[in-house]
């Protein structure tokens, strides 16, 4: 689809363009210091050693990135994280020191996992600051199809059984690639293909136009996080496709 993702397309033009890998790198360094930071306990800065392996595993994500990897952002924690347990084993040996990442106990869990059940102030501000640029960029995209977060809520089916209508709906236009390719081209619902093609009542389709909207761009451009959210908020009500 030509309306991917803004982040997959920024990772993929930064693998052959060395000027969009700096840029890439450096609007994603609050994300990279935040992931050191989970390693050393406190506020990771540019002159601790663990900010440059996390960099240096950020640019190995960029590279080594595809898109059947699952959320880029995901992708680079994962490898982050890996290198930078590397390098504590590998300090731990030369002085001596218990490895946070060891295995321990019965359950053969590592004091680093124990440590990660608890709430981490540092991942909950990354997380914050990657939720709001996905909105920022969701809005963005919404603008073009006419529609507002405001219209979103004035829209949303209120009762489980037009939530699940609703969600019928999406999941058979998420699944057509010549709905989707129409939706993307004419910025308009193809109301009477989603009404047939459904098994949904066109009226219902209609009151509800402008959620179905938003939640079938959610669905097909790859916002991880905010479809995580919505997975969450909606569990069992309607188990809609986001």
């Amino acid at each position: 689809m030509q309306n991917e993702h803004p982040i997959i397309k920024a990772v993929y033009a930064a693998k052959h363009d060395i000027q969009k890998m700096d840029e890439l790198i450096r609007s994603y360094i609050p994300f990279i210091r935040s992931e050191a930071s989970k390693s050393l306990f406190r506020p990771c800065t540019e002159q601790d050693d663990e900010f440059s392996i996390a960099m240096i595993a950020f640019h190995e994500a960029i590279l080594s990135y595809e898109k059947n990897r699952g959320a880029f952002l995901n992708y680079a924690s994962v490898l982050i994280r890996n290198r930078l347990i590397d390098y504590q084993r590998k300090e731990a040996r030369h002085q001596g020191h218990v490895s946070l990442y060891e295995k321990s106990g019965d359950e053969d869990r590592s004091i680093m996992d124990e440590l990660a059940d608890d709430r981490d102030p540092l991942e909950e501000s990354a997380n914050l600051q990657a939720t709001q640029q996905e909105i920022a960029e969701l809005s963005e995209i919404m603008v073009q199809f006419g529609v507002s977060f405001s219209d979103v809520a004035d829209h949303s089916p209120k009762q489980e059984r037009t939530l699940e209508a609703c969600a019928s709906a999406i999941r058979y236009a998420a699944g057509n690639k010549q709905l989707l390719d129409e939706l993307l081209k004419t910025k308009r619902l193809p109301m009477a293909q989603l009404a047939l093609g459904s098994g949904t009542e066109r009226k219902t389709l209609e009151r509800h136009r402008k959620y179905i909207l938003v939640m079938l761009l959610i669905q097909t451009n790859g916002y991880e996080i905010i479809r995580g959210h919505l997975k969450h908020v909606l569990k069992g009500k309607g188990g809609l496709p986001v």
